[in-house]
């Protein structure tokens, strides 16, 4: 038997609504008398009367109304799959895989999220943790759409947006010298016990930090494989200086201090960027980079210029 087609459902509904060939013809935009012949084409198909035809109108018959019933469920199912699948394709709906360098407590990747949710609430955000390396691993193997960090020099020939920068920060005992000023240079810290994290941004902390002293090691350097709220708590119990990145300090812990780590130029910042490959065909990629572009715009490019 010859399928029923999604436009013949339509009609059937239409003529019901209407109670009259004329009317439903007018309101499909087609003439009577092909509306009519496609409905008893549809009735030829089924083997059953759909509609009774008098000169008061056109009214479904009982197996018409049973039609009618599922002819609407269907087309409302597909109405909908559609629609989402139209949202899926501009990014709407869907998942995005977010490489997180730093803390998202404040600052401006947290902010960045807040907006790319209220902006696109039916996104769902999976965020992966890792160093520079690591997540650039990520991308290569899809594992992340984009990694959102800071512009070490790991070698990347892929796309890559600038952003905003963080400043550095120690997170010291409340009770530290060092923590009664309102900052802390790079030379102070030669003589501290220093608390660094082996994921995100540890590695390249520790690397700057021997930059900064000229190769003179701090006394101690303690790595730690735990999270911003377990070293924090270690800074508070005077185990040693967190260094960290500004977006950490939306977490409070009694008895620790946060305070800018200052070189001769004023406090130290690292540069953030966003990274992804080309070929990412995740239709939720785009939208976020566009936003990016649109909250952090390049203007070092001419107007007009790609």
């Amino acid at each position: 038997m010859e399928k029923i087609e999604l436009s013949d459902l339509r009609r059937a509904i239409a003529v019901s609504q209407h109670r009259s060939l004329r009317q439903a013809a007018l309101t499909l935009n087609i003439r009577q008398s092909t509306l009519s012949r496609r409905l008893r084409d549809i009735e030829y198909r089924l083997g059953a009367c759909l509609f009774e035809r008098t000169n008061g109108g056109t009214r479904p018959t009982a197996i018409g109304l049973e039609f009618l019933e599922v002819a609407r469920r269907i087309l409302d199912e597909s109405d909908s799959a559609f629609r989402k699948l139209k949202s899926r394709s501009r990014g709407e709906h869907g998942r995005i895989s977010i490489g997180v360098y730093a803390s998202l407590a404040t600052g401006n990747m947290q902010a960045t999220l807040a907006e790319h949710h209220r902006r696109f609430p039916d996104v769902d955000v999976h965020t992966v943790d890792g160093t520079h390396d690591k997540l650039l691993c990520a991308l290569i193997g899809n594992a992340v759409d984009v990694a959102v960090m800071t512009t070490a020099h790991s070698p990347w020939d892929d796309r890559i947006l600038q952003l905003w920068s963080e400043r550095v920060i120690a997170a010291l005992p409340k009770c530290d010298p060092f923590g009664e000023r309102g900052t802390v240079r790079w030379a102070d810290l030669r003589n501290e016990r220093i608390l660094l994290p082996l994921d995100g941004p540890g590695p390249e902390l520790e690397r700057l930090l021997s930059i900064k002293l000229h190769d003179a090691s701090p006394r101690h350097i303690l790595h730690q494989d735990s999270g911003l709220d377990r070293l924090l708590s270690l800074v508070s119990a005077e185990h040693g200086a967190l260094l960290m990145l500004e977006g950490g300090t939306g977490a409070r812990y009694d008895g620790v201090v946060y305070r800018e780590i200052h070189d001769d130029d004023g406090p130290t910042r690292l540069n953030f960027a966003a990274y992804w490959r080309e070929e990412n065909n995740n239709p939720t990629l785009q939208p976020f980079l566009d936003m990016l572009r649109e909250r952090y715009p390049d203007l070092s490019v001419a107007p007009g210029t790609v």
